[in-house]
């Protein structure tokens, strides 16, 4: 972005100084501009940069990819009493296509186009214009998956789109297959002609246009499935295809999972495909400060806490599992447990000096359980350490913490601390740790599902991929011929076993990354999210505020929404188009049931 200012500076200062010659021919400023953008390779470079901010990374913001997750089962908002509104079916249709994904995509799409149709005409060679033509069609790819995923079928634009292209302005919708085919089609075009190192490090490059390539295939594919529409193996296999070439050149992950989203360079970190780097006093985010602050009041929920297993590789549901220790223990509970669990939320602890900047122990040690377990997983300061505390460095006094320290309060007992760092010390909104955009943790899982999908999944298949993330947990691996149908007695019947567990990994690696919502979508499971949501084992009295309880009984889980929000309708799983859609284009139909 810093060079795209320095860009239009340039051109300003250039008209101005053309027109002090009154013996110069100016030509019209448009003119003028597309000559000097689309002229060399450096100029299209510097334009083409506005286009990585089409990809979602932290934000400046209270809402960011987080936020999506609690539209599922296993994330709440922990400071609200009411199902969120896609839950509870209180979408409205939005009145214009302003800020809406449908308006951002497409005028994203127009800025793509408008260097797709000219870079041929530059002084460029012919290497370098397929190379800018490949950032092109994958960012323009980019755009349209948003599109498709949340409309379904849309307008396909090959080209800019102008006043007189009368014809595709009152056209009807093109189809979903139209659509899901071009980004396909792009994508793979894009891998043949990107250069091989991209324009530097952090760029995008084939391996980056893979990585969209196989999250696109597999939702394609997986969605296709489940909502009856066929043709879902040409997507599927693409998935696999895809997604085993990856494994191939990046064979390796970082073992710290807590590294791979609180690191203030990602640039060394093994897996990593592509990031967000940020900048202290340049470009900074406010997730860190969320978690830490009364910004966000997110919760995981009791069965998003159940999705850990215990670390001899066990569901904790698993009547033969001794390892796991019941949840009505605060303690107990987080023992011998995935240590990704303890990343996604703290584990329990008491110290004295709640709201303070220092704290001294109960004389229990008890109390400190997991203060060296915790330390040994993240490597501590600036990393997660305990006692928990908020972005200003006060201390909260316990863990769970219903009414204590206010900016690092839960609502439903499990509080969502996955973004959690210091690396700008006691400053507040403008944290500095990079976000990972493509990585392989997906990529493996990726890989995983389609291969479920098409059949081939096996125990080398498991070793390659779940296995790999499992290890990171210190978790012990999958063996395919121990999971039996009644190898997790909370397991959805009508889900295989095996991809159950599958499904499982995925739930616990990318918890908090904004994708379960369309998990559950893609998978035609958004039932799932109508289920009661429950919090911790709790006894009332040991709490002076009144906490509620699932049947307002003196003890048990917490539940936070008292009434069970309704069936999931069938036309909830495609958003509505924006109303103004409709009207400036009478053949465009609104999707069913809106």
């Amino acid at each position: 972005m810093k060079n795209f200012k320095h860009l239009l500076t340039l051109i300003c200062l250039t008209v101005l100084t053309l027109g002090c010659d009154d013996d110069l021919d100016l030509a019209p400023q448009d003119e003028l501009s597309e000559a000097t953008i689309f002229s060399t390779y450096n100029n299209v470079r510097t334009y083409a940069w506005s286009f990585y901010d089409f990809l979602e990374a932290f934000p400046r913001s209270t809402t960011w990819a987080a936020t999506r997750d609690l539209d599922g089962d296993l994330m709440q908002n922990g400071g609200s009493s009411v199902s969120r509104a896609y839950i509870g079916q209180n979408i409205n249709v939005p009145a214009n296509s302003a800020g809406s994904i449908y308006g951002v995509s497409y005028a994203n799409i127009r800025r793509v186009n408008i260097m797709l149709d000219r870079i041929a005409n530059s002084e460029m060679t012919t290497e370098e214009i397929a190379h800018w033509r490949g950032v092109g069609l994958f960012f323009r790819a980019h755009e349209f998956f948003d599109l498709l995923n949340t409309y379904g079928g849309v307008t396909w634009l090959e080209n800019e789109l102008t006043d007189t292209d009368t014809d595709i302005l009152n056209a009807p919708r093109d189809s979903r297959d139209l659509v899901a085919n071009n980004i396909l089609r792009d994508l793979q075009e894009a891998i043949g002609i990107i250069k091989e190192d991209g324009d530097g490090p952090n760029t995008v490059n084939p391996d980056v246009a893979r990585a969209l390539l196989a999250r696109f295939a597999l939702f394609e594919g997986t969605w296709r499935k489940y909502h009856g529409l066929g043709d879902q193996d040409k997507f599927l296999n693409v998935a696999v295809q895809t997604s085993a070439e990856l494994i191939d050149k990046h064979p390796n992950l970082h073992p710290n999972y807590d590294r791979v989203f609180n690191s203030i360079d990602l640039g060394p970190i093994e897996g990593v495909l592509l990031y967000k780097h940020y900048v202290i006093d340049e470009v900074t985010h406010t997730a860190s400060t969320n978690t830490r602050s009364t910004n966000n009041k997110y919760d995981i929920t009791r069965k998003g806490i159940d999705k850990f297993l215990t670390k001899n590789g066990l569901p904790v549901r698993n009547p033969n599992n001794t390892q796991f220790q019941g949840d009505q223990d605060f303690y107990a509970e987080f023992r011998d447990r995935d240590d990704r669990l303890l990343i996604m939320s703290p584990p329990p602890y008491t110290v004295n000096g709640d709201g303070s900047q220092n704290w001294t122990s109960t004389g229990n040690p008890g109390d400190e359980e997991f203060f060296p377990i915790l330390q040994a997983i993240t490597g501590g300061f600036p990393y997660k350490e305990l006692p928990d505390r908020n972005w200003s460095k006060r201390v909260t006094g316990e863990v769970p913490n219903f009414d204590m320290l206010v900016p690092t309060q839960t609502g439903n007992g499990y509080r969502f601390w996955k973004i959690w760092n210091d690396h700008n010390d006691a400053v507040s909104s403008r944290d500095l740790n990079d976000d990972p955009i493509f990585r392989m943790g997906e990529i493996l899982l990726i890989h995983a599902e389609a291969k479920f999908e098409v059949g081939e999944f096996n125990q080398s298949v498991a070793d390659m991929t779940i296995n790999k993330l499992r290890q990171r947990g210190s978790v012990a691996p999958m063996t395919i011929a121990q999971i039996t149908p009644d190898f997790d007695p909370t397991r959805d019947p009508e889900v295989s076993p095996i991809l159950f567990e599958i499904r499982r990994e995925r739930a616990v690696e990318m918890m908090g990354e904004g994708v379960r919502r369309d998990d559950l979508r893609r998978w035609k499971k958004m039932d799932y999210a109508t289920e009661v949501k429950l919090g911790r084992w709790i006894a009332q009295a040991d709490y002076a505020q009144n906490i509620p309880i699932q049947g307002n009984a003196p003890e048990g889980y917490v539940q936070l929404i008292p009434l069970v929000p309704p069936a999931f309708p069938d036309h909830y799983y495609l958003f509505p188009l924006p109303a103004d859609q409709l009207v400036l284009n009478p053949n465009i139909e609104q999707n069913p049931g809106w």
